[in-house]
């Protein structure tokens, strides 16, 4: 099989992985679970080279030969697009594709609460989307950057590594950046974010003190912001921006944070009973008490937080899974699994786990 018969059957099963590793044959992420390609044999060591040179520039070629690794994405006909990572392993070339599909899904679709809808109406401050790879984040991000396309005459300004999801026409004005390829790095597409008049920033990622520091003085300085980091909790996700700088940077960090911070949503893809997928999330919003926990250092109190603010919109990971199982459609094992205070979901649900 060629790569363009190996990305149609990605698209025909609606998988959302394909992985080609040399020794062995190539593999789909179907639901979440690995499977060989039927019919397949494993890859030789150069197999893959083979396979992706056709997808590649030869500035893109000089840059992988360089690096050892690349990101990049890949237009496939009408039917898709795919974020590719190449890297090399025990001296081999191997290849991760994730299809990202052409139609863009809105809030409800996804699954996501309606109260996280007023989100794109604000007009500063910092969202974070967390949770760990392949768990929804880059999906939610596009349908919240959508709707603000559909529905506001604005510049949405995205820094990716790659482009991911392609924006309809619509009311706003969208530049996405490509980093590679339409800018060199984080850092100075970040440094120049602010001569671009802006009035939303999409951050591919927050990865490194730089990043967070950018994004947050973006925020600080009257836009809105989201961004997305691997974190699987909303109040590991506040630690992490906080342990991220020097200690003596901290106490600054923390005012800083708690100004910008509007939301933080943690996601989960779960395994349902029939085959698929559904999304769980727990939402943390940037009310005053969560200020005063963050500039106060009381991350501890986070959890709490969270736990005691149903009225606002908040709900933890737990109340997700619980509503998931009553509804049917995840097994309480596969929602304990899942879970981070398994304890909690116990409880919400009535009955040992």
């Amino acid at each position: 099989m060629n790569i363009y018969q190996l990305l149609q059957i990605i698209v025909d099963r609606n998988a959302s992985d394909l992985h080609l590793l040399a020794g062995f044959k190539p593999q789909l992420r179907l639901n979440g679970e690995l499977i060989s390609i039927e019919g397949s044999t494993p890859l030789g060591a150069s197999d893959v080279d083979v396979l992706v040179d056709p997808l590649l520039t030869p500035y893109q070629k000089k840059l992988f030969q360089e690096k050892l690794e690349l990101d990049l994405g890949f237009e496939f006909n009408a039917q898709g697009r795919f974020r590719i990572n190449l890297y090399r392993q025990k001296g081999t070339t191997a290849a991760a594709f994730r299809l990202i599909p052409k139609k863009i899904r809105d809030i409800h679709e996804i699954g996501l609460p309606d109260s996280v809808m007023h989100l794109t109406d604000l007009k500063q401050g910092l969202v974070l989307v967390t949770g760990p790879t392949g768990h929804g984040k880059s999906t939610t991000l596009a349908a919240f950057i959508n709707q603000i396309n559909m529905s506001k005459s604005v510049h949405v300004l995205t820094v990716e590594d790659p482009i991911e999801y392609v924006y309809p026409p619509g009311k706003a004005l969208i530049s996405q950046r490509e980093i590679n390829f339409d800018t060199q790095s984080w850092s100075n597409s970040l440094k120049y974010a602010l001569r671009e008049d802006p009035d939303v920033v999409l951050i591919g990622e927050m990865r490194d003190l730089e990043t967070i520091s950018s994004a947050m003085t973006i925020a600080e300085t009257g836009h809105l912001v989201f961004a997305t980091v691997h974190t699987n909790s909303a109040a590991q996700t506040v630690d992490r921006i906080i342990d991220v700088f020097p200690e003596n940077q901290q106490p600054q960090i923390r005012t800083q944070l708690a100004s910008v911070i509007e939301a933080i949503i943690s996601l989960r893809l779960i395994p349902t009973i029939s085959p698929g997928r559904v999304i769980a999330s727990e939402i943390l919003y940037g009310v005053p008490a969560l200020r005063s926990i963050i500039r106060d250092g009381k991350t501890h109190l986070v959890d709490n937080l969270i736990q005691t603010s149903g009225e606002y919109g908040m709900r933890s990971l737990e109340v997700s899974l619980a509503e998931l199982v009553r509804a049917g459609k995840i097994d309480i094992t596969v929602a304990k699994n899942f879970s981070i205070r398994p304890q909690v979901l116990s409880k919400l649900l009535g009955r040992a786990i």
